[in-house]
């Protein structure tokens, strides 16, 4: 396959993001894949040029209510299958997840839940992340190399957001989720991201109320994440703040395989 460039953006309701240059801005970068998270979509409500782009087969997976969560992944390399959901009927409802094996390796492109609107969505995230983890280590304990990505809706450490001590008890940087992520760490998988760059000030997501993205007081809730198996095949990763349409930005990652 060789090197391969992928994306991952959470754009927040890919028609709206649409009116704001998408597709412009998706065909100067000619990701070899570009994976898409919040969509707010299904696909037959989207107009022609976002189903059928030159170049690229797209594949979708949306919630069963309307206008609410949704994937999406546009691929240059045709996959051996895709899968939608992980199979388990109370998380595929919420349309959140796109399981796509490449043969090299296999894809998550996943929308992991807010835990922010009742101490019931909290749990439903935790339950969420517990089944996702699950999944993958199923696949990687049969040799696959695994590559996850998508707006996991936790940042992990107090350099992956900029408030960290105000934020210590609310859902995103909370004790538990945060230890979600110590857990698949442990489990053999990298954050690519932080194989490149240990600074501060890395955010992928700003608050547009505050306007918070002015002052660049963010957070980092979207990664890539590879298994170790992997590692030696990663060749870059890196956060585009630049890219506007969203209040997330996009991530990208590098991989020859």
């Amino acid at each position: 396959m060789g090197k391969v460039r992928l994306l991952s953006w959470n754009v927040n309701g890919l028609r709206a993001v649409h009116k704001k240059g998408f597709l412009g801005w998706f065909l100067q970068e000619k990701p070899d894949m570009l994976c898409l998270q919040e969509t707010k979509a299904s696909e037959d409500q989207l107009p022609f040029e976002l189903r059928s782009v030159p170049g690229y087969t797209s594949y979708f997976d949306q919630a069963e209510r309307k206008g609410y969560s949704g994937v999406a992944l546009y691929t240059r390399i045709q996959p051996r299958e895709v899968r939608r959901g992980l199979d388990i009927a109370r998380f595929d409802t919420e349309g959140r997840t796109l399981v796509v094996d490449f043969g090299s390796f296999v894809l998550f492109n996943v929308y992991f839940p807010n835990g922010g609107m009742s101490a019931e969505r909290l749990q439903f995230k935790m339950d969420f992340y517990d089944a996702f983890l699950d999944c993958v280590e199923a696949l990687r304990k049969k040799g696959r190399h695994i590559v996850i990505c998508g707006d996991v809706n936790t940042a992990h450490n107090e350099i992956d957001l900029a408030r960290p001590k105000e934020n210590q008890t609310n859902t995103g940087f909370l004790p538990q989720e945060r230890a979600w992520i110590d857990r698949l760490l442990a489990a053999g998988y990298i954050d690519t991201f932080r194989l490149f760059c240990a600074e501060t000030g890395q955010y992928t997501w700003w608050d547009m109320k505050t306007r918070a993205r002015e002052r660049n007081v963010g957070w980092r809730l979207d990664y890539f994440f590879v298994s170790e198996s992997l590692r030696a095949h990663v060749k870059a990763a890196s956060i585009l703040p630049q890219v506007q349409g969203s209040d997330h930005c996009p991530v990208a990652l590098t991989i020859d395989v």
